[in-house]
């Protein structure tokens, strides 16, 4: 009948700890080598790297200035954002990721693109000018 449903006794599963390991897993053995034969890369956007299955899901907050993004985010995190205030001209026009840490702190957005822990590699082609605001 379908071959995609005969058994093969042959070959054992494929065990995996976790959702996202099996998700790395399938997209370096399936996916990619597909992305790499047709020169997806070249074209479109660099391969997903490990950074971007294992850190935690992001949210886009974007839109006009004085709408009330960055007050919405302080309500969120029931803290202040370090290096933010509001008014009603535009003062936060600038790329900002606010992740969970031991401690508080400030980090370049130059320095993010060349950290393999986290997924803002790709950010690399919009240039310091955007990096640095």
């Amino acid at each position: 009948m379908f071959s995609w449903m005969r058994k093969n006794p042959k070959k054992s599963p494929e065990t995996v700890q976790t959702v996202t390991e099996g998700l790395k897993n399938l997209y370096k053995k399936k996916l990619l080598p597909v992305e790499e034969f047709y020169r997806f890369h070249d074209f479109h956007s660099p391969a997903l790297e490990d950074a971007d299955f294992d850190n935690k899901p992001m949210i886009l907050v974007m839109g006009q200035y004085s709408t009330g993004k960055t007050s919405f985010i302080r309500y969120l995190l029931e803290q202040e954002i370090p290096g933010s205030r509001i008014g009603p001209e535009p003062t936060t026009d600038s790329f900002v990721a606010i992740m969970h840490g031991d401690s508080e702190g400030v980090t370049p957005g130059n320095a993010l693109i060349v950290d393999p822990q986290k997924p803002f590699r790709q950010l690399h082609p919009f240039g310091n000018g955007f990096l640095k605001r």
